[in-house]
């Protein structure tokens, strides 16, 4: 009788497990099915149950409901994990490491789980970076590298993930790990000249400006016949006065590109800058011939001008002659009236800006045009009344 009854624990026991697992591959087929509320509800009882909680199906299947709820249009079922791919690769993860016989593995590799789950990161991140979620576009990027990296991925490595994740990390602020990112893609050959300029980019966000030179020195070797790298160093050395070497580059950049009207613009703006205002006058001058629609050469070709004539004033008052005080005034009215056509067509250009009624206030009072000075001053002074 006493074998009888042993006999009848252990079928029960046997029972109770084969109860468990059971509901691990009903909430497979409620997954398949579409029923992800029963799926989530089987499978969260066999996580707490003796007999299923440490069993590696269990979560398998948990991963494979993460990332049903994670394609779904159902808000609802949307709503049951706060971060599901996260949570699904964590669950095939822990159900590789309760296998110890590497079944499951195998089943992850040849049903292409860690495939899917990648693109379904991809799709997590971008929807993330559309929404200027840059830190999680950030985790769901490198969530996606870790994946295809594994043994576990069957396929080619997507070498667009690395930018991508680059991208997400500059706008989040965390320049070292772009710097990483792009690195890599420099060093898989991945949109050419782009990632070194990305990574010049990102040491400039660290307050690097030495390493980000560096890096732009550097690229001549490596893109010989790339014109933009003269360009970015024009522009770094610009940012960061050193304005003899912009204009050093400047030089370079306009003999193998002579009708860029940037190029031109940037040296007047540099000599404006320095108070040199005749060759100011000549470089800019030359920047409206090739572009005269760009409001910036015009504005700058006029406050050249402005400044020429204004320090013209201020040595016209240390002559004592009459008649030669009056000449110089005349001149210096002269240099005023070469002012006055730029500002109006860099107004036109810019209707609202109050720099350049200003200046343009200035010029009709000095050259003495009455109906327009009374006009611009009553425009100045209706924005300064808002």
């Amino acid at each position: 009788m006493k074998k009888f009854f042993l006999l009848i624990a252990v079928v029960s026991i046997s029972f109770g497990a084969m109860s468990q697992k059971g509901k691990v591959t009903s909430a497979l087929n409620y997954i398949d099915q579409g029923f992800l509320d029963k799926a989530k509800e089987a499978i969260d009882q066999a996580l707490v149950d003796e007999k299923s909680k440490d069993w590696f199906n269990t979560y398998f299947a948990k991963g494979k409901l993460c990332q049903a709820c994670f394609e779904s249009d159902n808000p609802k079922f949307k709503d049951f994990y706060p971060d599901p791919l996260a949570e699904a690769y964590a669950a095939y993860e822990k159900a590789m490491e309760l296998d110890p016989k590497g079944t499951m593995k195998k089943k992850i590799i040849t049903t292409l789980t860690y495939n899917s789950l990648a693109v379904n990161l991809y799709a997590q991140g971008s929807a993330r970076f559309e929404a200027k979620n840059y830190e999680g576009a950030l985790k769901s990027f490198e969530s996606q590298i870790i994946i295809t990296e594994s043994d576990k991925y069957a396929g080619v490595v997507d070498t667009g993930m690395y930018y991508n994740a680059g991208l997400a990390a500059v706008n989040s602020g965390k320049y070292n790990e772009a710097i990483k990112h792009f690195n890599k893609c420099a060093e898989m050959k991945y949109l050419g000249i782009t990632p070194y300029y990305q990574i010049y980019e990102s040491y400039l966000g660290l307050g690097d400006t030495i390493k980000a030179e560096s890096i732009l020195t550097g690229l001549s070797s490596k893109f010989p016949d790339d014109k933009t790298i003269t360009l970015q160093l024009i522009d770094l050395y610009l940012k960061s006065n050193k304005t003899e070497e912009a204009l050093k580059y400047i030089i370079v950049a306009k003999e193998a590109d002579p009708t860029n009207f940037s190029l031109y613009l940037a040296a007047g703006i540099t000599f404006l800058n320095q108070k040199k205002y005749d060759e100011s006058i000549v470089e800019l001058s030359k920047a409206i011939e090739l572009k005269s629609d760009q409001y910036d050469s015009q504005y700058g070709l006029g406050a050249a001008y402005i400044n020429k004539a204004s320090d013209m004033f201020v040595k016209a008052n240390e002559i004592m002659d009459v008649q030669k005080y009056s000449e110089a005034i005349d001149q210096a009215n002269a240099v005023y009236a070469k002012a006055l056509p730029c500002m109006e067509k860099a107004l036109e250009l810019k209707p609202d800006d109050v720099y350049t009624m200003s200046s343009l206030k200035e010029l009709y009072y000095r050259l003495k045009y009455t109906d327009k000075y009374a006009a611009i001053k009553a425009k100045l002074d209706a924005i300064e009344k808002k």
